[in-house]
């Protein structure tokens, strides 16, 4: 089999971390777009959401990740017990995630689901493909906030759709290969479609933000509500 070879640098980032809560077992953040969310391998990618926050919180882990381009609200353990403890949670699904998007076209339906099962696609890396044989069962929901046109100059525009998007599962890329099948693809997503409408090339970002996460304190089972607005 073919060594799959990652080529890509990410441009620098200049926009800072938030911190939106912590104590002294976990942070929750607001990473910015354009931030990986570790280091890669590549030595010119070094700068990350990890790389950043040891700094300040020495022995922290990431107890998931965001893509490259997705901002939005992270968790990151502070100490190898609490990171198991968030793990698990994820791992059996009792995490609930909320995304705000912006998609290509007007949804015609104000809420739906998204079935689709996701593998690798070795050929086309780092992209997934969809699969009912190879890939793992994926299910997302979708529900409108509403649809308007996003300017992309002063002369023209692109008519999108705001959702909310809530996975179910927690696949690769799923949120963006799903909206994808549907015909709707994320407005700036370079890998599944978002900047083929004309004019949407020059989009700055990719429009996906994780804006919504409930979990529970793994000391305390206090249940933890966070929140953070899309900045789109």
């Amino acid at each position: 089999m073919t060594e799959i070879t990652d080529t890509f640098i990410a441009p620098p980032c200049p926009d800072e971390i938030e911190i939106l809560w912590q104590d002294a077992q976990m942070v929750m953040i607001n990473k910015p777009a354009g931030l990986l969310s570790l280091s890669g391998k590549n030595p010119e990618n070094y700068d990350s959401v990890h790389y950043r926050l040891v700094q300040q919180f020495p022995g922290c882990t990431l107890v998931h990740r965001l893509d490259f381009g997705t901002s939005g609200i992270m968790v990151v353990a502070r100490n190898k017990r609490i990171n198991a403890a968030l793990c698990r949670q994820f791992s059996e699904r009792t995490v609930s995630k909320r995304y705000t998007a912006l998609l290509c076209g007007h949804l015609p339906e104000d809420e739906g689901v998204i079935t689709a099962a996701i593998a690798k696609d070795p050929a086309r890396f780092p992209r997934m493909t969809l699969c009912e044989v190879r890939g793992k069962p994926a299910r997302s929901r979708y529900r409108v906030t509403g649809r308007f046109t996003y300017p992309l100059s002063p002369e023209e525009g692109v008519p999108v759709t705001r959702v909310d998007l809530l996975p179910e599962t927690g696949r690769t890329h799923q949120l963006r290969i799903h909206c994808q099948s549907a015909g709707y693809p994320i407005l700036g997503c370079d890998l599944y479609g978002g900047k083929q409408l004309p004019g949407t090339e020059n989009v700055p970002r990719m429009m996906l933000h994780a804006s919504g996460l409930n979990i529970i304190h793994p000391d305390n089972g206090t249940p933890l509500q966070i929140h953070c607005p899309a900045p789109f």
